[in-house]
């Protein structure tokens, strides 16, 4: 393991992708621990993609995760897909986290919705708690969440807002084996904005393969600007970041 710092992200590298999710496991785990000495219950928010599965198996794993005194929220859904669908991050998480650990509480976004009465709703459920830690990744043109970076905006004023995705973004979902083709990828999705998110108290970002390379360079070496939205997290206090070798490629001999 390699430990590396970009003004606020601290960042680990890991020789395999299971190495780097069960790091990022064991560091959720004990930071969970840690912050219910203070407090009943927390508030986490979780993202959907098979980046996360490394970290999301070895995380449920973790019988000494007090899980009853969590609530979960997840920061993006596709437009249009109903709550279970295989093909939505609802249906992901519920399969990958939610239906394996017993949760306080699961908040779900409903896809099938008027989009802006649900980002509304979903929006006025996250202004109504703190948020203690967000679980993310980075996709490859450097989004966090659906916040692409045509509709990324670091002073966003909403909490939740329905977004366009652009076709970098819809084409990840196919390189990642979501969907077949481009053209089943739904055009328009809800995401947690920039703001809600670095909010939290701490962060994890997990962002394996060198498919990642590129972005995850440019968020950690390239301008802090909407044209890379994770670049934001240098400027985010208690951000960890764990990335695999394949990932980091040159970045660790910089």
């Amino acid at each position: 393991m390699k430990q590396l710092r970009f003004d606020e992200v601290e960042l680990f590298v890991y020789d395999t992708r299971e190495e780097m999710g069960k790091a990022a496991a064991r560091d959720a785990a004990v930071c969970i621990k840690e912050l219910l000495k203070e407090r009943s219950e927390l508030n986490c928010i979780f993202a959907a993609a098979p980046s996360q599965n490394d970290f999301l198996a070895a995380l449920t794993a973790d019988v000494s995760v007090p899980w009853e005194k969590i609530n979960a929220y997840h920061m993006d859904d596709y437009v249009g897909l109903k709550q279970g669908d295989p093909h939505s991050f609802n249906g992901f998480l519920s399969e990958k986290l939610f239906s394996k650990v017993p949760f306080k509480s699961v908040n779900l976004i409903d896809g099938e919705a008027d989009p802006d009465k649900e980002a509304a709703r979903y929006g006025a459920l996250l202004d109504g708690v703190r948020i203690h830690i967000t679980f993310m990744g980075i996709g490859e043109n450097g989004h966090i969440a659906f916040n692409d970076p045509g509709v990324a905006d670091f002073k966003d004023a909403k909490t939740v807002k329905k977004v366009k995705l652009d076709p970098v973004c819809r084409q990840q979902q196919v390189n990642d084996g979501c969907f077949p083709t481009i053209a089943d990828v739904p055009e328009y999705a809800l995401t947690v904005t920039i703001p809600t998110l670095v909010s939290s108290e701490r962060i994890f970002c997990i962002v394996p393969t060198a498919k990642k390379h590129d972005a995850t360079c440019a968020a950690l070496t390239g301008p802090v600007s909407e044209t890379c939205p994770a670049s934001i997290l240098r400027k985010t206090k208690h951000t960890r970041m764990y990335i695999d070798t394949a990932c980091a490629g040159n970045l660790i001999n910089k």
